[in-house]
């Protein structure tokens, strides 16, 4: 045979012996890695701290008082004495109205008032009179009745008079605007030399109160007996409540837990509460969205795994515990939980390895491995 038509079988032979290397390489590394029936899994050790029980939810931020500010009375704006987004003060002069007609018909009723007055004074002489003549029988007891109802139909003509004066008065006040609050000018929907009417159902623009501020969260109602008690005990040490920009977001203000609303509705099966917030750096805003947690009690010294240990059986709440490699059911109660971790109690200890991961194959006793890369310990955040 030539040496040409030796070179392919030598290259067949080559190939088939890295290839059994091969066979041989990968078939001993699971041989040594696997372990018949064993199910790969992750551990974390149970580890024992102080948690803040606390309520989530997401709120809105509500203004303790916004008035919408409004004409009472037809005429043009003549000035507008605040800026918008300017702070002002209850009782701050805010809008003037030109008041000329109101002024003109007020003078026009205090003339008519003078006008009743002086025939009243006059009809009540004269009835003084007719009473004097009356004795001596020179006039008749009729002419003498038809004088004093004259006399009391002029004096309620002067009382009708007065409450025109007194209406007008009340139209000319409504010319000058005064802030009804402490709070921040809003947008301007009106410019100076716009005629105003009371009619409109669009306002000059809003003042609202900043400082300080609530936030208002709906809860299911199966917390209201929670959320009495820490009512009745904020009378004495006021709950904290935090409100964050967002879930993790930034910490935007810290207020005290202030109110239960007076009924559950019924629609939602949910109880509105209101916190209370200083807000002097205008952190909170008015119908903003913030999530907000209450923090309702502090759980020393206790059980803590990640929430992903805890499974959901029929019968409750259980773990997998790891113990001589083998896995334990072990029946547990939750007294906290959030998105991260769980607060448990029951058959589990400080230090115990349970099952955070690869739970869906094991059955009560089955074997368990865990690969090299999760041997180091890992404990509950």
């Amino acid at each position: 045979m030539s040496s040409v038509s030796r070179k392919p079988l030598i290259a067949v032979a080559v190939v088939a012996v890295a290839a059994a290397g091969l066979w041989w390489w990968f078939s001993r590394s699971h041989a040594v890695v696997a372990t018949p029936g064993a199910v790969p899994v992750q551990v974390v050790e149970v580890v024992r701290r102080d948690v803040s029980d606390v309520i989530r939810a997401v709120g809105t931020v509500r203004s303790q008082r916004s008035v919408v500010i409004r004409p009472q009375v037809d005429g043009e704006l003549l000035e507008l004495l605040v800026r918008e987004g300017q702070q002002v003060k209850r009782g701050d002069l805010l809008v003037r109205i030109d008041d000329r007609a109101i002024v003109a018909a007020l003078d026009q009723a205090k003339a008519q008032l003078a006008v009743s007055e002086a025939q009243l004074k006059s009809a009540t002489l004269d009835l003084e009179r007719y009473r004097s003549l009356q004795k001596d029988h020179v006039i008749s007891v009729q002419v003498l009745d038809q004088q004093g109802a004259q006399v009391d139909q002029l004096a309620a003509t002067v009382r009708n008079n007065q409450a025109a004066i007194a209406a007008r008065q009340v139209q000319l006040s409504y010319t000058r605007i005064y802030s009804p609050t402490d709070g921040r000018v809003g947008i301007r929907n009106f410019d100076p030399g716009s005629l105003l009417r009371a009619a409109d159902t669009l306002g000059l623009f809003s003042v609202t109160k900043m400082d300080p501020i609530s936030v208002e969260v709906s809860l299911p109602q199966a917390m209201l007996p929670k959320l009495q008690a820490l009512l009745h005990e904020a009378s004495g040490t006021p709950t904290p409540v935090l409100a964050y920009a967002s879930e993790g977001g930034e910490l935007l203000g810290e207020g005290r837990l202030a109110l239960i609303d007076n009924r559950v509705t019924s629609a939602t099966g949910t109880i509105r509460v209101k916190a209370e917030f200083a807000n002097s750096q205008g952190k909170l805003w008015p119908d903003q969205s913030v999530a907000v947690t209450v923090q309702s009690k502090l759980l020393r010294d206790a059980l803590v795994v990640p929430q992903t240990v805890v499974q959901r059986g029929l019968d409750g709440d259980f773990i997998y515990k790891v113990q001589d490699d083998k896995a334990q059911v072990v029946p547990v109660q939750i007294a906290y939980s959030d998105n991260e971790i769980a607060v448990v109690t029951g058959g589990i200890n400080a230090g115990d390895r349970v099952v955070a991961d690869g739970q869906s194959r094991l059955r009560p006793g089955a074997k368990v491995r865990v690969p090299d890369a999760a041997k180091a310990k890992r404990s509950a955040p």
